[in-house]
C-alpha cells in the first residue's frame, strides 16, 4: 500500500517538522512494515511552469515528425517573450496548456535542461510528459495537456504536486484495514497520540423505497449491498489534476472521471466500489452464485467461463460482473474519448458499494487467476459499515466534479449481524508479554483501535467492524503489546530443566554435518518439492520405488507438485546453478527428509484445539503421514584438490563420493560394505553399492560414484559429476550408536604387503573382504595402495591388487612368524574365494 504523506496529513494533523522517515519509524514501532519512503521530486528543480502553445511549425526532412513550437510562459522566462521549443510529440495542438521546463532546471534523474541546437533550430527548454517528470503512467504516453482554465506562468511543481513523500507499506494478510488511507491514518494517529479526522464520518441519507432495485439471493456471500444513482454527468468532465495525481502516487493509472472517483474512494476508505452505466443495466440488479455454463466478458476483455461457486452481479440478461473482483464489459462506463468509436458517453451511473464474503472472493480470484485491487481488499477484510459512507462519498465527488444530480433513492440491502465480542481477562496481555501493563493501559489501547470495552477483571470487548482479524483473546493481547512497543519487551532467556539437551538422533545429525564440512563439503539445503519428470532425467526405471511420490493438494509451484523421494534433484540443481555462475569446483551436501507413501493411504482425523490430543489421536495422525526417513547426500564436480605450488591437484572422482559415504558411516558406528553396483543415475562401471549388515542380513542403504553421461546431459551438469546418497536412519539402526575412540597400543605394529593377481572383473572389495576375514583378530587395518594392469607380465584380463596389512596384538609384541602366518591365512582365503594368487 502506497501512502502519500500529503494525503495522510489531511486526516492526521502531524507536526510540520515530521518527515516521511519519522512517520516510518513510528509505524514500524506500531507493527506496520513500512518498506521504503520514496522521495518524489527530491532532485527536481525549476523553473517548471504552465505554458500555452501559440504556434506549431512542422519540420520536414527528418526520419520522425518534429515540431517547432512557440509557447507563452508569461513572465517565467524573465522577458515575457514566447519560448521557442522543439518537440517530437503529437498529442497537443495550438491553444493547449502544457507543462514547460525552462533552461537552468533539473528533471528527475539529474537531467539538466539548457538551450541547445537540434534539428536545425535552437530549443529553449522542453514541453514535458508525465514520464519525464516522474509522475507515473497517466494513460496518454505523451505530453501533459492541462485544463483550459489553468493559468499561464503558474508554477507547475506546485500545480502537479510533484514534491511529496510516499510510504510503501507491506500490508500483512490480516490487516486489510491498512489497505486504505483511512486505515493507515488511524494507525498514525494512535502512534502519535493525535485525533483522527475520519473520512468515513459522513451524513448518509437513510435507505428508502425509491432506490435502484436490488435483490440479493445469497446473503452469506453478500451481507450488505448499497446502490446509489447519479444522473446528468457531463460527458466532457475530466478528473481534476489533484485527483489524478493522488491516484498516480498510490500506483493507479487515471482512466476516466467516474472510474477515477471510485478508485479514489476505494484508496481513501478501503471500500471497493463499481460504477455501472445505468442505460446499459437492464432490470433489477441481483447477487447470486453463477450457474454452470454461464460466461462473462470482464473489463479486461477476457471471456470467462463461470464456476458454480463464483459470486456474480446480474441483471435480467445474466451476469454483468464478477462480484468483488471485476466488472463486466457489457455495462462499462464510457467517457468522451470513447465516443469516436460509436459509443455514447455515460451520463447516468449506478454506484455499487457492497460487502462480500472474504473466502468466496479469494477463491474466485484464484480460480480465474484474476487478482484486482478490489479482490485484494475483500479477501483480507473490508469494513462492512463503510459501504454507505463510500457510496455517499462517491456521489458527492461525481456531483461536484461532473455536474451530476444525486437521485433521492437510496438502496441498502443488509443481512442482520450481531457485533462480535471477545471475552478476555484484563491481565491476559500481561501474561502473554511478561510485562505488567495494568488494566488501564489495556483498556486504553483497545479503545484506541476502536473497541468498546466493558467489565473489570473480565473484559467484554466489542470489536470494531474494520478489524475482522480480532477474533480471540490473543489477538487483543497482540494489539496491546504492539502499541506499547515490541522494542519495550524485556529480553529473557528460557530456563530449560536440567538434564535436557539434544537427542541422540540430533547429535548424530550434527556429527555427520561436521564430518562432511570438515571434509570440504558445503551444506546446501533445498526445498523438498520435485516434478515427476526429474525421475526420467535421473534414468530411474518405470517400476522404481522412488517414482512413487506423495503429491500436494495445493503446491507452491505447479511444475513441482510432489514431495521428494531422493535428495539428488535439489542438490544437483544447486550444483548446476553455482556452476552456471562461475563456481566450477563444487562439493555440496544435504541431510534431509524424503517422503515415501505408505501402502495403505488414509486421511488423518481432525484434532480438537481446546485440549491436548491424546496419545491415540497423535498415533493415528502420524499413521496417516508418509514414511519420512532422513537421508544424506553429496555431489561433487570440478577439482577436488586445486593445483598450486604444492602440486598438480586432481579432479573429483567416484572415489571421493565413496569416501564421503565411509565418513558418514564412521559417525554412526556402522560397518559399511562397499561393492560394485548399478542403479539409476550412476554410471554402471563407476557405481558402488553401499551395504550394511544388521541381524545377519545385508541391506543396501545407498549408492555412490560417478553419474551417467546421459543424466549429466539431461540435467545440464558438468562432466564427471559424482554423487553419493545414503539412508541415514538405516545407518543409525545398523550402527552401535556410540562413536568409538581410537585405541592406542603400547606394542609395535607389524606391516605385511601382499600383491595378488586376480581376474579383472573381480571387485577389489571382495578380495579385501576375504583378506580381512582370513587374517583374523590380529589384523588392525587393511589398505589398497596399488592397482596394476599389464598384459605382458600378468596375462590378458588380469590385474594386480597390492594391499598393506597392519597386524598388532593388544597384549604382546608379535613375532615375524605370527604376522606371516596371519598374512598367509589371509592370502589363502582370498585365493579360495576369488582365485587370487600371489604376484611373482
Amino acid at each position: 500500500m502506497r501512502v502519500p504523506l500529503s494525503w495522510l496529513r489531511e486526516y492526521v494533523d502531524l507536526p510540520a517538522s515530521e518527515t516521511g522517515r519519522d512517520v516510518q519509524a513510528k509505524l514500524i514501532s506500531a507493527g506496520l512494515e513500512v518498506e521504503t519512503v520514496e522521495q518524489l521530486g527530491a532532485d527536481l528543480k525549476g523553473p517548471l511552469v504552465v505554458g500555452q502553445v501559440l504556434t506549431i511549425e512542422e519540420l520536414e526532412g527528418f526520419k520522425k515528425p518534429i515540431r517547432f513550437c512557440t509557447v507563452d510562459v508569461g513572465r517565467a522566462n524573465g522577458t515575457g517573450e514566447p519560448q521557442e521549443i522543439v518537440c517530437g510529440a503529437r498529442n497537443f495542438a495550438v491553444g493547449d496548456k502544457v507543462v514547460v521546463v525552462l533552461p537552468g532546471a533539473t528533471l528527475p534523474g539529474g537531467f539538466s535542461i539548457a538551450a541547445r541546437k537540434t534539428y536545425g533550430k535552437t530549443s529553449h527548454g522542453m514541453i514535458c510528459s508525465s514520464d519525464e517528470l516522474g509522475m507515473g503512467d497517466d494513460g496518454t504516453h505523451g505530453i501533459i495537456v492541462l485544463p483550459p482554465e489553468t493559468e499561464v506562468g503558474k508554477d507547475a511543481i506546485e500545480l502537479l504536486q510533484l514534491v511529496d513523500e510516499v510510504l510503501d507499506i507491506a500490508v500483512t494478510a490480516n490487516r486489510g484495514d491498512c489497505l486504505s488511507i483511512r486505515g493507515v491514518a488511524r494507525e498514525t494517529a494512535i502512534a502519535y497520540g493525535l485525533p483522527l479526522s475520519d473520512p468515513a464520518l459522513l451524513d448518509v441519507p437513510a435507505p428508502n423505497a425509491f432506490g435502484y432495485p436490488v435483490q440479493v439471493a445469497d446473503p452469506v456471500g453478500c451481507d450488505r449491498f448499497t446502490a446509489r444513482t447519479v444522473t446528468g454527468l457531463s460527458p466532457e468532465a475530466r478528473s481534476p489534476i489533484w485527483l489524478r495525481r493522488r491516484l498516480q502516487k498510490v500506483g493507479m493509472r487515471p482512466i476516466s472521471l467516474a472510474v477515477d472517483v471510485t478508485n479514489y474512494v476505494m484508496m481513501e476508505l478501503g471500500q471497493p466500489l463499481h460504477a455501472y452505466d445505468r442505460n446499459l443495466v437492464q432490470g433489477t440488479i441481483g447477487v447470486r452464485r453463477a450457474e454452470e455454463g454461464e460466461k462473462l466478458v470482464t473489463l479486461d476483455g477476457t471471456e470467462r467461463e463461470l464456476h458454480s461457486e463464483d459470486l456474480v452481479i446480474t441483471d435480467e440478461r445474466g451476469p454483468i460482473g464478477l462480484a468483488g473482483v471485476m466488472g463486466g464489459a457489457n455495462t462499462e462506463i464510457a467517457d468522451h474519448e470513447d465516443t469516436g468509436n460509436g459509443v455514447n458517453a455515460s451520463t447516468d451511473v449506478v454506484i455499487e458499494a457492497a460487502h462480500f464474503d472474504a473466502v468466496s472472493i479469494a477463491r474466485t480470484a484464484r480460480r480465474h487467476k484474476l487478482s484486482s485491487e478490489a479482490s485484494r481488499r475483500f479477501e483480507r477484510g473490508v469494513d462492512p459499515r463503510a459501504a454507505a459512507a463510500a457510496a455517499q462519498r462517491t456521489v458527492d465527488l461525481l456531483v461536484l466534479l461532473a455536474g451530476g444530480t444525486a437521485e433521492a433513492g437510496v438502496t441498502e440491502v443488509v443481512a442482520p449481524t450481531a457485533p462480535r465480542t471477545v471475552t478476555v481477562p484484563a491481565n491476559h496481555p500481561d501474561r502473554v508479554a511478561g510485562v505488567d501493563y495494568g488494566r488501564e493501559t489495556v483498556v486504553r489501547r483497545l479503545q484506541e483501535i476502536g473497541c468498546d470495552v466493558q467489565g473489570q477483571d473480565e473484559l467484554v470487548v466489542t470489536v470494531p467492524s474494520w478489524r475482522p482479524d480480532l477474533t480471540e483473546a490473543n489477538d487483543l493481547a497482540e494489539e496491546v503489546i504492539r502499541l506499547e512497543g515490541y522494542e519495550n519487551l524485556p529480553s529473557t532467556l528460557p530456563k530449560p530443566p536440567s538434564g535436557r539437551g539434544l537427542t541422540h538422533r540430533q547429535r548424530l545429525h550434527r556429527r555427520v554435518g561436521r564430518a562432511l564440512a570438515g571434509a570440504g563439503y558445503v551444506e546446501a539445503p533445498n526445498y523438498p518439492f520435485v516434478g515427476e519428470q526429474v525421475f526420467d532425467q535421473l534414468g530411474l526405471e518405470s517400476g522404481d520405488p522412488a517414482r512413487r511420490v506423495v503429491k500436494l493438494v495445493n503446491p507452491l509451484n505447479d511444475e513441482e507438485p510432489a514431495l521428494r523421494t531422493t535428495l539428488l534433484p535439489g542438490l544437483l540443481g544447486a550444483l548446476r546453478r553455482n556452476d552456471g555462475r562461475g563456481s566450477h569446483d563444487l562439493a555440496l551436501f544435504e541431510t534431509g527428509l524424503v517422503f515415501q507413501p505408505r501402502e495403505e493411504q488414509r486421511a488423518g482425523g481432525h484434532l480438537s484445539v481446546d485440549r491436548r490430543p491424546t496419545d491415540e489421536e497423535i498415533a493415528s495422525l502420524n499413521g496417516a503421514l508418509p514414511e519420512q526417513p532422513r537421508h544424506v547426500a553429496v555431489v561433487l564436480a570440478g577439482a577436488r584438490e586445486r593445483a598450486g605450488w604444492w602440486g598438480k591437484g586432481r579432479p573429483a572422482d567416484w572415489a571421493d563420493a565413496i569416501e564421503a559415504g565411509r565418513a558418514v558411516a564412521a559417525e554412526t558406528g556402522a560397518d559399511l560394505i562397499v561393492r560394485k553396483g548399478q542403479y539409476g543415475p550412476w554410471h554402471p562401471g563407476r557405481c558402488a553399492e553401499l551395504v550394511v549388515a544388521a541381524d545377519g542380513t545385508e541391506r543396501v542403504v545407498g549408492h555412490a560414484g560417478e553419474l551417467h553421461p546421459r543424466v549429466l546431459k539431461a540435467l545440464g551438469l558438468p562432466e564427471r559429476t559424482c554423487a553419493m546418497e545414503l539412508d541415514l536412519d538405516a545407518l543409525e539402526a545398523a550402527g552401535d550408536g556410540v562413536p568409538q575412540a581410537p585405541s592406542i597400543s603400547t606394542f609395535p605394529v607389524a606391516t605385511q604387503d601382499v600383491a595378488l593377481v586376480v581376474d579383472r572383473p573381480v571387485p577389489a572389495a571382495e578380495v579385501e573382504a576375504a583378506l580381512r576375514e582370513g587374517a583374523g583378530e590380529l589384523l588392525e587395518s587393511i589398505r589398497l595402495f596399488d592397482v596394476y594392469e599389464n598384459a605382458e607380465q600378468l596375462g590378458d584380463g588380469r590385474k594386480s591388487l597390492a594391499y598393506a596389512l597392519r597386524f598388532r596384538a593388544g597384549d604382546r609384541t608379535l613375532t615375524v612368524d605370527e604376522a606371516s602366518a596371519a598374512r598367509d591365512a589371509a592370502v589363502a582365503l582370498a585365493g579360495e574365494r576369488t582365485g587370487a594368487v600371489l604376484r611373482g
